[in-house]
C-alpha cells in the first residue's frame, strides 16, 4: 500500500480560529517565529518572535491562504505589509480570553537547540504531577495563558473571565 499525500491541516486550524473568534467577538493574535522569510517589522521582533493582531479591524486586505497570511497592519501608525509563511506560526489564540493553539516549531528549529529547550520545557512540566499516560514521544500540548501576579479568580470577576493584565505566552500542558 502507497502512502496517502495529504496537504498540511495547519492553514484550515488557522482560518478555522479566526472565524471562530469572529464569531465569539473575539480577537485572534498569531505568534510567529521570525526569519528571513517572514515579512514583518523587524523592530517589534523579540527574541526571534513577533505577536499579530489578525482581526478584521486590525487589518486591511487580509489574506488567510495554505502557503502564506497577508495583510496590510498599522505598526506606529503607519501602514506595512505583512506576509508570515503558514510553517512559521507557533501559536494562534484569543486575546481576551487566552483560548489557542500551538503548532509544532518551524523545521529550522528541531535542532539540537530545540531539542534542549523542549526537554527543558518537559522536565520543567514533570516537577507537577505526573500523568502514566503521557507519552516522552508524545508533541506536547501548549495552552496560551497570561503572566499575572493574581493567579487565581480572586480579582473579582470569578471563573471564566479573561484576567485583567498581563500578555499571553505559551505554557506546556500534560
Amino acid at each position: 500500500m502507497s502512502e496517502i499525500q495529504t496537504t498540511s491541516t495547519q492553514p484550515y486550524l488557522i482560518r478555522a480560529w479566526v472565524e471562530w473568534c469572529n464569531d465569539n467577538g473575539l480577537t485572534p493574535y498569531l505568534s510567529v517565529r521570525v526569519d528571513k522569510t517572514v515579512q514583518v517589522p523587524r523592530e517589534f521582533v523579540k527574541d526571534g518572535e513577533i505577536v499579530l493582531n489578525i482581526s478584521y479591524d486590525a487589518t486591511n486586505a487580509l489574506k488567510l491562504g495554505n502557503d502564506y497570511i497577508e495583510f496590510t497592519a498599522r505598526f506606529g501608525g503607519v501602514p506595512r505589509e505583512i506576509m508570515v509563511p503558514v510553517s512559521r506560526v507557533i501559536a494562534i489564540f484569543a486575546r481576551e480570553t487566552g483560548q489557542g493553539m500551538g503548532f509544532p516549531p518551524p523545521e529550522d528549529l528541531l535542532d539540537d537547540d530545540a531539542d534542549i529547550a523542549m526537554r527543558a520545557l518537559q522536565d520543567a512540566g514533570d516537577e507537577g504531577e505526573a500523568s502514566a499516560e503521557t507519552s516522552a514521544s508524545s508533541p506536547p500540548v501548549m495552552q496560551v495563558v497570561s503572566s499575572s501576579d493574581d493567579t487565581g479568580p480572586s480579582d473579582g470577576d470569578g471563573p471564566g473571565k479573561p484576567p485583567k493584565a498581563g500578555k499571553p505566552s505559551l505554557k506546556l500542558v500534560k
